[in-house]
């Protein structure tokens, strides 16, 4: 028997619809997302205009679903990224606001990106830290103020905590210690206050910490050396008191180093210019005194070695000369005495890396 025709179109309307809504991200999730851009003004690119009709999960821009059951994963959003989006207009992007917790309801949500658009202000939302499957929140560089949620080390699966270049107060809540999955942490450039975790070693899988340009106070943590993935550690600007730790120099990954413009003090452990794998190491601006340990070897490679604005005593060690390589060297503005050493890498030095110390003399200062 052969169907009517209008049978056929009607029942196909239908499987469509059906096979639309399979497909279609859920409403919950939608009317999340459509809450959060309510909540946004983003008067020059035009980022948003994507966000319209059904599914969400299709051509919405920064927005991604899992393939499986539709629910939104990623939100990424860029003020400034090479996407085809950004560079078309010609500018940085540029948006005002605050961040909904309408977000919260995205109980699917690994990814949240809200980066360097500069104007977005308000306080991150507490209930962020009930998404059980987030693994990236990284709001860096806008106006965001208010205090780091307290109960942020319920995101065990958290890798990436990037909140840098914001207005960010308060202190590093106890509990971040732990986000046992936590690789890159960026807390630079707030107004960050109190200490630094001493248990902060418990975040054994991270690789970078990045705390700088802040108002922390107490001592440097001797529990960062636990941490054996980590290469990148910067507290400088800071207001860190105490002596610098000892077991930072037997860090075997840690290429990089810099206390830079706290109030530390003591002397330098013998141990961090020993270590070999340290390439960069910045304590200009302190208050480190004694003699500069004379350890250096063929197997010293620093690409930059400042140590300027301190009050370090003594002559400069002979053993620099043997280094594999040494790059900038600073050793201005402190109480040095003697000749500097000949060879390699004092030729090619300036006057400026041996400026203001009591009685150095040699190439290239005043001859001896």
């Amino acid at each position: 028997m052969k169907l009517p025709r209008e049978f056929l179109v009607s029942t196909l309307a239908v499987l469509l619809a059906v096979t639309a809504a399979v497909m279609a991200c859920p409403p919950s999730d939608r009317a999340a997302l459509l809450e959060f851009k309510s909540q946004l003004a983003e008067p020059y690119i035009g980022v948003f205009n994507t966000w319209s009709g059904g599914d969400c999960c299709t051509e919405w821009y920064g927005v991604s679903c899992d393939q499986d059951t539709k629910q939104v994963a990623d939100i990424v959003l860029r003020g400034e990224s090479e996407d085809q989006v950004i560079q078309k207009s010609g500018r940085s992007g540029y948006m005002t606001g605050s961040i909904s917790p309408a977000l919260c309801q995205l109980t699917s949500l690994t990814t949240l990106v809200i980066a360097d658009w500069k104007g977005i202000s308000g306080e991150i939302p507490a209930c962020l830290t009930s998404l059980p499957h987030l693994r990236i929140l990284d709001l860096i560089g806008n106006k965001i103020s208010g205090h780091i949620p307290a109960d942020i080390g319920r995101l065990n699966r958290l890798r990436v905590l990037n909140l840098a270049d914001n207005q960010i107060s308060g202190s590093i809540p106890s509990s971040i210690v732990n986000l046992n999955s936590l690789m890159h942490l960026d807390l630079s450039n707030n107004q960050i206050s109190g200490v630094i975790p001493q248990d902060i070693g418990k975040l054994s899988m991270m690789s970078r910490a990045l705390l700088s340009r802040n108002q922390l106070s107490g001592s440097v943590p001797s529990s960062f050396a636990s941490i054996h993935r980590l290469a990148d550690l910067d507290l400088s600007s800071n207001r860190l008191t105490g002596s610098i730790p000892a077991q930072l120099g037997s860090m075997g990954v840690l290429s990089t180093l810099n206390l830079d413009n706290n109030q530390l003090s003591g002397q330098i452990p013998t141990s961090l210019l020993s270590n070999s794998g340290i390439n960069i190491l910045y304590l200009s601006r302190n208050s480190l005194e004694g003699n500069l340990p004379d350890v250096f070897n063929s197997k010293t490679y620093l690409t930059a070695l400042d140590l300027s604005f301190n009050n370090l005593r003594g002559s400069i060690p002979r053993s620099l000369s043997s280094a594999r390589y040494i790059g900038h060297l600073d050793l201005s503005h402190n109480h040095l005495c003697g000749p500097i050493p000949t060879g390699s890498p004092f030729d090619r030095l300036e006057a400026s890396s041996f400026a203001n110390n009591d009685c150095l003399c040699g190439s290239p200062l005043r001859t001896c």
